[in-house]
């Protein structure tokens, strides 16, 4: 299998304006000249993560949505990030995987920020989503998801084979307060599920006055972590090195170890 190329966008965000944020993002993806195949924006990209749910949702079918189709074939690769979204009257904080083909994948945050009220303004998913890409298995979840490690875990049943994925992809709105932890449990996330992670923060104050700092980060299945310059705007271009994950699944095969287990 081939190496995978992936691109980070760490950005400030206009709060609650979608237009502004989609011109905004726009020129950066259309600033990246390194060959890229996956490009990941933050958590609520559209808005900044708010809790206004019913005033700032669209449909599948909406601009944000439809924006996402077309840059995603201009550009000739798969955008990700999470949307607010409205679906049989109930509002989801929702990761959207947009092939360039125009077909879509999607996440609904399993786990809501109860701190800040995200439970009472959205409901969550029960369902995880593991896209393929080039022979990549790629597992796709959510800022407050980072803190659930069974969630995000390598599941391994009697008849295991191989690893279930390669790359755990975490799009986040995680607050400087608490950044710390956000800079242990990515790393923690590779090494334990001996895989690529990349996790994308945004930067700058929120429309509640909450700082983020970003770190941005990609870590390796070792926990070694190449991260971007906190509290500044920048996109990390970097390639996955197929060898290397399979080496050392093979030389350290921790993963045959795990204990089985199923998430209902």
């Amino acid at each position: 299998m081939s190496n995978l190329t992936i691109s980070l966008i760490q950005t400030n965000l206009y709060w609650e304006d979608k237009a502004a944020n989609l011109r905004m993002i726009e020129e950066k993806i259309t600033a990246i000249q390194d060959k890229t195949e996956i490009i990941i924006l933050p958590e609520m990209f559209t808005t900044g993560f708010s809790m206004r749910a019913k005033e700032l949702a669209e449909t599948m079918d909406g601009p944000a949505v439809e924006w996402m189709k077309r840059v995603a074939a201009e550009k000739k690769v798969i955008l990700t990030g999470s949307m607010i979204i409205e679906e049989g009257g109930k509002y989801y904080n929702r990761l959207i995987w947009m092939l360039p083909n125009g077909q879509v994948g999607q996440y609904d945050k399993r786990h809501c920020f109860s701190l800040a009220g995200e439970d009472k303004y959205y409901t969550p998913g029960d369902k995880r989503l593991i896209a393929s890409v080039k022979g990549w298995k790629v597992n796709l979840c959510i800022c407050y998801d980072l803190r659930f490690p069974v969630w995000s875990r390598q599941t391994k049943t009697p008849d295991s084979t191989s690893p279930e994925f390669d790359l755990l992809i975490y799009v986040a709105n995680w607050p400087d307060r608490r950044i710390h932890a956000w800079k242990t449990l990515l790393p923690a996330r590779a090494i334990e599920n001996q895989c690529y992670v990349a996790g994308v923060n945004r930067i700058g104050n929120d429309g509640n006055d909450i700082h983020h700092s970003g770190y941005s980060m990609v870590a390796d299945p070792l926990g070694e972590v190449q991260q971007m310059e906190p509290g500044q705007e920048g996109i990390l271009t970097i390639t996955l090195d197929r060898n290397k994950l399979d080496q050392t699944r093979q030389q350290i095969p921790f993963w045959k170890d795990a204990d089985p287990f199923l998430i209902l």
